[in-house]
């Protein structure tokens, strides 16, 4: 249970935008320290400028998450200027659709870079820090947030690439919490699996690198980019609300964090269907209408 956050410094990935940025804003009017991890320049200049004017000391870095070489620099810098950090926030992340056998290796690279590894290396490069920050101080606490998504508890089609990813961070963070517990009782984590929300998701390939770029979309990659520009700009529940749940469950020691519950029904279908060996049940039962027009567009 976390309860002051003042002087706090938390490290944020995708600071420049979304969840990131309204984590920030919420840690900026607690008084923390912010590390703005971000790989869009003028994105993390401009979140930099607003939270520095708000008084709280700022250090900005301009990162791809993916590459260990430049997460390793951004450790030993957040180190040298705030020591270990009290929070880390893994939140960087990129989608990417389309039926899963037309998606390329540079694709997967992408994609599984980001979202996975950027994770990773969150985790491997900030625990031990943070373990040794506890060690020596027995009233220190921490608190790793990495953000997944529904669709790391569904199985939604045409979107599978980005469905393995977000697999793979629920298991690494419910594995992470599971390994906390054995060696520390100062330091905990969260996953946060948000459901369609605005924020720059649906548009994060004008932030891929140039060595991993992308073929000529499919017809599936193309619709899958529509359907996911209409659900994210859709969504009612905002990225500061989003922001605001993740900083409640940090302080209640809460593990899974869901801007959207009535999605669950949709989760424990399937998890009911693995218990009972089941064959994966429809993903369109509550929207046949969206079932039929995906696999019309498909089959057209």
């Amino acid at each position: 249970m976390i309860s002051n956050f003042k002087g706090k410094t938390a490290v944020l990935t995708g600071a420049g935008s979304g969840f990131g940025l309204e984590c920030a804003r919420i840690g900026a009017k607690l008084g923390m320290n912010l590390v703005l991890v971000d790989v869009q320049k003028d994105a993390l200049d401009a979140a930099e400028a607003e939270l520095k004017a708000t008084g709280v000391q700022v250090l900005a870095r301009l990162v791809n998450v993916a590459d260990a070489a430049q997460m390793q620099a951004l450790a030993h810098d957040v180190k040298a200027t705030f020591g270990a950090p009290n929070f880390v926030f893994n939140n960087a992340g990129v989608g990417a659709g389309g039926l899963i056998w037309e998606n390329t290796q540079a694709d997967w690279n992408w994609v599984l870079g980001v979202n996975v590894w950027g994770v990773v290396h969150g985790v491997r490069l900030f625990t031990p820090m943070m373990l040794e920050a506890a060690a020596k101080d027995p009233s220190f606490q921490g608190h790793i947030v990495n953000t997944a998504s529904m669709a790391g508890l569904l199985t939604p089609p045409n979107m599978g690439i980005y469905n393995v990813s977000k697999h793979a961070v629920v298991a690494l963070t419910e594995t992470l919490y599971q390994d906390l517990k054995l060696v520390n009782d100062q330091i905990s984590a969260s996953v946060l699996c948000p459901y369609f929300v605005p924020t720059g998701i649906s548009q994060s390939h004008r932030n891929r690198p140039a060595a991993l770029d992308a073929e000529q979309p499919t017809k599936s990659q193309l619709i899958g980019q529509a359907m996911s520009d209409k659900a994210v700009s859709s969504g009612k529940v905002s990225a500061a609300d989003v922001a605001q749940m993740v900083f409640d469950a940090v302080a209640a020691d809460q593990f899974y964090i869901y801007s959207h519950p009535q999605a669950l029904g949709n989760v424990q279908s399937r998890m009911e269907a693995i218990v009972q060996q089941h064959n994966p049940p429809d993903p369109f039962k509550e929207r046949p209408d969206l079932g039929e027009k995906l696999k019309a567009q498909l089959r057209d």
